[in-house]
């Protein structure tokens, strides 16, 4: 399996670094947090020294606002853990931030990003995956009704596909189309012997748990706590503190 690596540059001494705060959806399923936090601690292992924090937008503690407030003036990059734009990146978060007196910039989402499909490749190969001829994986995503979301979320499903060699068709949990149940019809109505799911969730969640359960042959693990993950976090918060601002809140291009 190829993998994607991207350096991390160090620090300097003098210029301490703007604190990273990973800004989670949240959700009702216990699971989600504690991945969400044992991601965090990956996170803080391939930066010892940097200060690494995390807020939600809903649901679980601590609130994004509660965070940003303990961080009084400092400097802080804000990466959504989230896998494409959408309300959220565009509006919420952002809104969060300017109400705090933290000098924020928010990262890019973390999708798309060749790492995301490193993940997803293995998530697949552990679920027994493995490419034969009419193969085909349906992307399962959360869902927007923002129309860039879906750009997003197509534009992985295209760079799945090229890395696995068969259809890879975009479908969604809520909210947009097509849904999972219908995109993995389609692709059976086509003469696919072998649909997969492909979970493009960050955590275990109702959504992940219900898209599993619509797969008629299997079904991968969310993304989770694979390292590529961390080293995407740490990627999205590089570039954005790096990025020449251009106004007191600076929102990172993906």
């Amino acid at each position: 399996m190829t993998t994607t690596t991207l350096p991390t540059p160090p620090g300097s001494p003098h210029d301490p670094d703007p604190a990273l705060v990973v800004v989670a959806h949240g959700s009702r399923d216990p699971r989600a947090l504690r991945t969400v936090r044992a991601l965090l601690d990956q996170v803080r292992a391939l930066r010892p020294g940097l200060p690494v924090h995390l807020g939600h937008i809903e649901l679980n503690e601590p609130p994004l606002p509660d965070t940003l407030a303990a961080l009084g003036d400092r400097e802080a990059v804000l990466v959504p853990l989230l896998l494409s734009r959408g309300y959220h990146v565009k509006r919420d978060i952002p809104e969060m931030a300017a109400a705090s007196p933290v000098r924020a910039r928010v990262a890019a989402p973390l999708g798309p990003h060749p790492l995301l499909v490193d993940a997803l490749h293995a998530r697949l190969a552990e679920a027994g995956w493995h490419r034969r001829r009419g193969d085909a994986v349906v992307l399962a995503a959360a869902g927007s009704r923002d129309a860039d979301s879906a750009v997003d979320t197509g534009r992985t499903a295209r760079l799945l596909a090229a890395r696995l060699g068969v259809p890879v068709v975009p479908a969604y949990a809520s909210t947009a189309a097509p849904a999972v149940p219908d995109a993995i019809a389609a692709l059976t109505a086509a003469g696919h012997r072998r649909v997969a799911v492909a979970s493009y969730f960050t955590a275990p969640g109702r959504f992940a748990t219900e898209t599993a359960a619509a797969a008629p042959w299997t079904a991968a693990a969310p993304l989770g706590t694979h390292p590529a993950m961390a080293r995407l976090i740490l990627h999205r918060y590089e570039e954005a503190a790096s990025a020449a601002p251009t106004a007191p809140l600076e929102l990172a291009s993906a």
